[in-house]
């Protein structure tokens, strides 16, 4: 999948970078403004806008669509943590490898976050054949209405899941959520 930047008044690498700088460092975008001023480019904040909203979900898309392949075997936890001062539940998924599938916070840890977590996660990365979870009634309800809804669309094979009594995918060995701590 390539993105046409046909029409565009700017070279390629400054429209991406102008994206970039934009959804990876959450500045306004009259400083992002002024940030291409200085690297000599001269354009508005209305024109950043227009961009970011062009080409932000068409760089997302073709990320997508080059992703790895996940494993075929997925570990599921969630766990507590304060997220702007407020405590929300983040739900992950892992392969087997430890890459990181996918990830979500949510407020409640009931049946409809982890339907909609699991949801969201095979979307993106497809249909694993063993799904590992902990002893959650949230999450053993979420993966069997899930299944249930496969089951509905007719997929033939679903998901097997098994329960551990504490996975513990989620720390690291600081005893904190990895991949989010900052140095």
């Amino acid at each position: 999948m390539t993105i046409s930047f046909k029409g565009a008044h700017f070279p390629k690498d400054v429209i991406l970078n102008a994206v970039f700088f934009y959804l990876r460092y959450g500045v306004s975008y009259r400083d992002l403004e002024e940030i291409m001023a200085e690297r000599g480019v001269d354009l508005d904040h209305a024109t950043l806008n227009r961009w970011v909203g062009k080409y932000a979900v068409l760089v997302a898309e073709a990320a997508r669509y080059r992703k790895r392949a996940a494993d075929h075997s997925w570990r599921m936890d969630e766990t507590y943590v304060k997220v702007k001062g407020e405590w929300v539940y983040l739900y992950r998924a892992i392969d087997k490898f430890g890459k990181t599938l996918d990830f979500m916070l949510s407020k409640r840890r009931n049946k409809a976050a982890a339907t909609k977590f699991f949801a969201r996660a095979l979307e993106a990365n497809g249909l694993p054949r063993k799904i590992v979870i902990d002893k959650s009634g949230a999450n053993t309800a979420g993966i069997k209405a899930i299944n249930k809804m496969l089951k509905g669309f007719g997929y033939p094979i679903r998901p097997n899941w098994t329960e551990r009594a504490y996975l513990g995918v989620m720390k690291n060995n600081s005893g904190t959520p990895s991949g989010l701590t900052r140095s």
